[in-house]
């Protein structure tokens, strides 16, 4: 069975057209099998105009087929061409081809010539086009003497090329000796003559080696004609260069060097003629001179230009039709415009047309007794001659054939035999060129058979036309009927659609149109049949497109394209970008459904497309990406308006790299008091490319920008020029201006200096000025240099001041300065706070209150009050210790405070003192208070000893800190079994002068558990925990085996096997439970099982938020 598939969607995208031609394609395609006798046909033949190499072999093609095979002739120059004759001569076997073997000896000049093939058999002769041989030639320049011009800038300049006439026509184009094209412009550029023409010529066009060269194609070789120098100087300079080289130089005697109006280089005069052929390209030119440069335009005498198909060329000095027509003829003006003029110049346009064809006759099968015709028509500028052949004889001296007559542009047949078979020519020709077309009329007497192959299976996707051919031949023609099914009627045009050729067109084909299809061809000599079968599938889907993406250059990007096919096909994904393949770089990734791009440079942006194709159909899908970046860095800064106190700087935006610019960002560099040290100035919307700049006096200013977009800021632009301010008075003081004494007689004036951008001007020095605020003196002035702070000796301690630092420099003094307050010197306070009183609150908490200290006693800011505490002795041991003291200090005025962190059942002392900037005052007389008991904290240490079958030895050290007096011990214990369950819990006390216990009647070779704490009279301290087990008791174990040993018996052995099993089947099953959260370690019990009795009791000893404690000789600050 044959696949053949229907043609993919993007064939048929534009409707029925392209459905249309792929049909007149097949129908055209419609011939007489080879296998019947039928005249000869040209197949393939060379060009008409045949230009050859010269060093190769001459092929001059012609193939034909036929039935019989034909044999083959040639004419040369309308005479008989005897190829047995020539050596260098051969024909192809069973081929009209000739090859003229040049290569070994022999001229191509020498096979110049119009050739004609003629292809014969019994049933007629085709005759091929007149196929004219020409060698291609590239000859060289002709040799000349090309002197220097000299002439003065602005003239205007044309430099000759007049290449050699070759074959075909060279290209021009201009270079210098280095190969480098020579730039053109609108006031330099070449003709469509091969000239170069300046409209004005300035000194840059000075130069030596102005070199027109000639490419010819055909041999690919290029001829260079002889170098021109050519030399624009100024007035004088051409005077002295005509005196000194008269002899030598060529003297451009073109138009003045002063501005003046346009006039046309080419084409002369104000009007002139053109005329091209149908289907060519008109080219029309104008190029003006003129100072300044002409500007050309272009415009149709009633009429508008042909917008698809007009172009302008070389700076619209050229102006281009393509595929031109009668209709483009008419009158085209180009003017040519500049400041001083306008000039017009008319170009009568004629388009004429050499013979193309209306209608051109088609083979013709008939059968006996059957009519036909055949028709040529031809139309051209002038008119084409038609002229009928037959079997390459000009009709009018061929045998009459009484079944034909000619009428005019067409010839009808009626009543046909064999004997009418023939191969027709029509040359339809005019002035211009001509067309001959073969067409035959074959007659034959032939039953159907149709040609497409058996069993051909259509595969269509679904909702898409299928086309089901049916190619036959018959002689009459056959009619044809299609069947679907084994036994199914005829099928209808209502639903279907049938074509000349025999092509069954399912418009929209569907699921329902799976089947087998019949095509029946009949006529009056028989009936021929074949099957073909239809499958339908479904549509390829692009089911995830790939979306817009941005990315920051650098970074990375995926495009998704998952694709959804029919289950029998098998789609292959292909990507492209921009319509073509991918880079072939290694950042491109395609992984399953993703394309993934690292490290995304800028030539990465553009659209990406996801195309699925099988077999049958294609889908597609596209995403832009767009690369992004922080701009590039501004340049071309300038500075103009310079003022006293404002510049304008503006600047050329660099790339924005795809986002937009948002804002530029100006910065500045004092280079003459802060230079490396740039600062923001001001920032301006991302439109602007100038700003006003406020400026300061006797500052070097230079400038910078940063552009700024949605990514981040550029790099800084390159510096502007320097710009320096005129100097002036300081409009502003120092600021920070402080006054503190830094001993009890003197006044420190301290002040931040102005930096050098803001001093105005050379010179700067500091006015400082004070007084005692609350007295009737006058101020105190002196003038200092360009320091930060100033000291008033001699003055009484701690009393406020008025002091105030003006600015000034050599141009004058700033404005007046703000009056700030001062104090001379502190001195430590004289006075200790008084009434000092403690209030225990608990045994670890107190309260201290004390009496406030009179303001003038301080002698300076009050900082706050300072406490001191300290543990002196210990109510229960009399034995001195180490004095550790510890020190809160509250702020400010406050005259009460907490104690934290006491220690219970102590002795404490404290005292207060009042503390200023300079220091501390002295201390009040001590106070002296106790804590009250406490619990204690847990033994020191718990230790089991002496473990025997049924006893257990304690051993404890007694609680590190007992906070009081110990009234007892309370030990707790239980037993702990096999699986780590807690037996009766056992409660016994024991007096608080005992540090070892012994328990007896314990069991034997068990774990128990201990919890042990000791008591004062306020209640329990913390618990100390052990475990310990008892020992094994070895006689019974001895005893057990002196007894008879059962374990030997048989059904012992079988019943410990079975209790073995049981027990391991519950193990498994408790540690899977276990494991599930059922039982716990031993740990997990004590937590469980811990007495609640027994827990360390928390005391609350209040939360302080108003002060800090620090540990020994520290201070905490409230």
């Amino acid at each position: 069975m044959q696949l053949k598939i229907m043609p993919k969607k993007k064939c048929l995208s534009a409707g029925r057209v392209p459905l249309i031609l792929f049909l007149c394609q097949m129908i055209s395609a419609l011939e007489v099998p080879l296998d019947l006798v039928q005249p000869p046909t040209i197949t393939q033949q060379s060009p008409k105009d045949y230009i050859i190499d010269p060093r190769e072999n001459i092929v001059i093609q012609c193939e034909a087929k036929g039935k019989p095979p034909p044999s083959f002739s040639w004419t040369r120059n309308g005479t008989h061409f005897d190829i047995d004759k020539d050596p260098l001569v051969t024909m192809n076997s069973g081929s009209g081809t000739l090859v003229i073997n040049i290569m070994i000896e022999g001229k191509a000049e020498t096979y110049e010539g119009v050739y004609q093939c003629t292809a014969r058999n019994e049933r007629g002769a085709a005759i091929s086009n007149n196929i004219v041989v020409r060698p291609s030639r590239s000859p060289l320049w002709t040799k000349e003497k090309l002197e220097p011009i000299a002439l003065q800038n602005g003239q205007s300049l044309v430099l000759p090329c007049r290449p050699p006439i070759g074959l075909p026509p060279p290209i021009i184009f201009w270079m210098d000796n280095s190969f480098q094209r020579l730039p053109q412009s609108e006031r330099v550029s070449q003709g469509l003559n091969g000239d170069l023409y300046f409209s004005n010529v300035l000194p840059e066009d000075t130069r030596e080696d102005y070199i027109c060269y000639a490419r010819f194609n055909h041999t690919q070789t290029i001829q260079q004609k002889q170098p021109i120098s050519v030399k624009v100087v100024s007035v004088d300079e051409l005077n002295d260069t005509i005196a000194a080289n008269l002899s030598d130089t060529e003297f451009y005697g073109a138009k003045s060097s002063r501005e003046r109006p346009p006039t046309f280089l080419t084409p002369e005069g104000n009007a002139s003629n053109k005329e091209e052929l149908r289907g060519n390209v008109l080219s029309l030119e104008c190029i003006a001179e003129g100072l300044p440069t002409p500007l050309i335009y272009w415009a149709k005498e009633d009429g508008i230009l042909p917008t698809n198909r007009t172009f302008y060329r070389n700076f619209k000095k050229t102006l281009q039709i393509i595929h031109v027509s009668e209709a483009d003829s008419g009158n085209y003006r180009c003017i040519a415009k500049n400041a001083l003029g306008v000039i017009h110049h008319t170009i009568s346009v004629t388009v004429k047309a050499a013979p193309y064809w209306i209608m051109a006759p088609k083979n013709l099968v008939l059968s006996p007794g059957e009519d036909g015709t055949l028709t040529c028509r031809a139309n051209g500028n002038p008119k084409p001659r038609i002229n009928w052949l037959t079997n390459g004889v000009p009709i009018e001296i061929a045998p009459d054939d009484p079944s034909r007559k000619i009428d005019g542009d067409t010839i009808i047949f009626s009543n046909v035999q064999e004997r009418s078979s023939a191969v027709y020519q029509c040359n339809a020709s005019n002035e211009y060129g001509y067309l001959l077309a073969n067409a035959f009329v074959n007659v034959l007497a032939e039953p159907p058979r149709i040609l497409t192959s058996a069993n051909t299976l259509y595969q269509v996707i679904a909702n898409r036309p299928a086309l089901l051919d049916c190619a036959f031949f018959g002689s009459p023609l056959p009619t044809i009927e299609w069947f679907k099914g084994a036994k199914g009627s005829a099928l209808h045009e209502d639903i279907y659609v049938f074509h000349e050729n025999g092509t069954l067109e399912i418009p929209v084909a569907q699921k329902d149109s799976i089947g087998t299809y019949t095509c029946v061809a009949r006529n009056k000599l028989g009936i021929a049949k074949n099957e073909v079968h239809l499958e339908i599938k479904d549509p390829t889907r692009i089911i995830k497109q790939p979306e817009y993406a941005v990315v920051q250059r650098g970074g990375t990007v995926s495009f998704e394209c998952k694709v959804k096919h029919d289950h029998t096909l098998i789609p292959t994904v292909t990507w492209l970008k921009n319509n073509s393949e991918l880079p072939n770089d290694g950042r491109f990734t395609i992984d399953k459904d993703h394309l993934v791009v690292d490290d995304v440079n800028d030539d990465d942006g553009g659209t990406y497309t996801c195309v699925a194709n099988t077999t049958l159909d294609n889908v597609s899908a596209s995403a832009v990406l767009s690369v992004v970046d922080v701009p590039n860095a501004p340049f071309d800064l300038e500075l103009t308006n310079h003022l006293d106190k404002s510049v304008q700087l503006s600047w050329t935006p660099g790339e924005d790299n795809n986002s937009p610019i948002t804002k530029f960002i100006i910065e500045y560099e004092d280079v003459m008091h802060e230079m490396g040290l740039w600062h923001h100035q001001s920032e301006v919307s991302g439109t602007q490319t100038t700003a006003q700049l406020e400026l300061s006096p006797y500052v070097n200013y230079s400038f910078r920008v940063v552009a700024v977009n949605s990514i981040g800021r550029s790099l800084p632009s390159h510096p502007s020029e320097q710009y320096l301010t005129k100097a002036a008075e300081p409009d502003k003081n120092p600021t920070a201006v402080e006054g503190l004494g830094s001993e009890p007689d003197n006044l420190v004036i301290t002040w931040k200096p102005l930096n050098g951008f803001e001093c105005n001007g050379p010179g700067l020095q500091y006015k400082v000025s004070w007084r005692q605020k609350d007295g009737d003196d006058e101020w105190t002035s002196v003038v200092v240099a360009n320091v930060s702070k100033y000291i008033v000796s001699g003055t009484p301690t701690f009393v406020p001041y008025l002091i105030k630092v003006q600015a000034l420099n050599d141009m004058g003094f700033a404005p007046e300065p703000a009056v700030v307050m001062g104090h001379s010197g502190e001195d430590l306070p004289m006075v200790a706070p008084g009434n000092v009183r403690v209030s225990v609150v608990n045994s670890t908490l107190a309260e201290v209150h004390w009496d406030p200290v009179p303001l003038k006693s301080i002698r300076g800011h009050l900082q706050g009050y300072r406490i001191y505490y300290w543990k002196a002795q210990s109510s229960s041991k009399r034995s001195r210790r180490h004095i550790e003291k510890k020190i809160l200090t509250f702020q400010g005025s406050k005259t009460h405070g907490m104690l934290p962190g006491l220690e219970p059942f102590s002795h404490y002392a404290v005292n207060v003192r009042v503390v200023n900037g300079k220091g501390e005052g002295p201390a009040s007389p001590d106070r002296v208070f106790n804590t009250p008991e406490g619990v204690p904290s847990a033994p020191s240490s718990l230790k089991i000893v002496n473990p025997t079958l049924d006893s257990l030895t304690l051993e404890w050290d007694p609680p590190s800190h007992p906070n009081g007096i110990l009234t007892e011990y309370t030990l707790k214990y239980q037993p702990i079994n096999s699986t780590h369950e807690l037996g009766p819990l056992v409660d016994l006390k024991i007096p608080a002068n005992k540090t070892r216990w012994t328990l007896k009647n314990l069991n034997f070779s068990t774990r128990y558990k201990f919890y042990f704490y000791a008591q004062t009279s306020v209640g329990s301290g913390s618990q100390i925990t052990e475990e310990a087990v008892t020992t094994v008791d070895e006689g019974k174990m001895a005893m057990a085996s002196r007894q008879v040993d059962i374990a030997t018996q048989g059904w012992f052995i079988g019943l410990m096997c079975a209790v073995a099993l049981l027990i391991l089947i519950l193990l498994i099953v408790c540690f899977i439970r276990r494991n599930k959260g059922g039982k716990y370690p031993v740990k997990e019990k004590e937590d469980a099982h811990a007495d609640p009795e027994i827990q360390p009791m928390k005391e609350d000893d209040g939360t302080f938020g108003e002060y800090r404690l620090f540990s020994f000789v520290s201070s905490a600050s409230f």
